[in-house]
């Protein structure tokens, strides 16, 4: 069987500048679910040793201790949580244990804190500036690779059409606020590398 892909050309071209403008429009007005890479702040990964427990208590013993913004949700096997929150001034040494001790009385179980990350606010930045450079840099190398070897109306239309599939999936990732962070820049480059092949 034949299809003829060619005569939905207009119709392509139609329905991908709409779905551009519309990740444009999402990622200017509603911007991006930036993580702790970015954002900064503080991540704890950790089990709880009972299968009773569910995500909205974990929630709430980890409300009451002003954290500041906070994300909880599961991952891994049942009974493991990933809790995030804004708080950067962070002593770990010692706001870890008495984080532990008002979780441990709040939920009346054992619980084992297997991770403990912080990222301040310089880092948060920097590591930003560092992802949005990597992807302008690899798009402008590319840009110079195309227009070197064939010709600039060539490379144009090329990173149009990279341009084209980086915005789309950044605007489903604000769409549904999924988190950014440097693996989804690392995932970037890799749509980058695919769409340039």
């Amino acid at each position: 069987y034949n299809f003829n892909f060619v005569s939905k050309f207009k119709i392509a071209n139609l329905v991908s500048i709409f779905l551009a403008i519309i990740s444009l429009i999402l990622i200017s007005f509603k911007g991006l679910n930036y993580g702790i890479d970015f954002k900064g702040g503080t991540l704890i990964e950790l089990r709880v040793e009972s299968d009773k427990i569910t995500i909205s208590e974990i929630r709430s013993a980890f409300s009451n201790l002003n954290l500041g913004d906070l994300n909880v949700k599961e991952f891994g096997k049942k009974g493991d949580y990933l809790i995030k929150f804004e708080k950067k001034e962070f002593n770990e040494n010692n706001n870890i244990k008495l984080i532990k001790e008002n979780v441990v009385n709040k939920l009346g179980v054992d619980i084992n804190f297997r991770r403990v990350e912080s990222v301040g606010p310089k880092v948060s930045a920097e590591l930003l500036n560092s992802g949005l450079l990597a992807i302008s840099l690899a798009l402008g190398a590319m840009l110079f690779y195309i227009w070197i070897r064939f010709e600039w109306q060539f490379s144009l239309g090329s990173i149009l059409a990279i341009f084209h599939d980086v915005i789309i999936t950044i605007g489903i990732f604000s769409l549904l606020s999924l988190e950014v962070n440097l693996s989804i820049v690392a995932a970037v480059l890799t749509i980058v590398g695919y769409s340039m092949n």
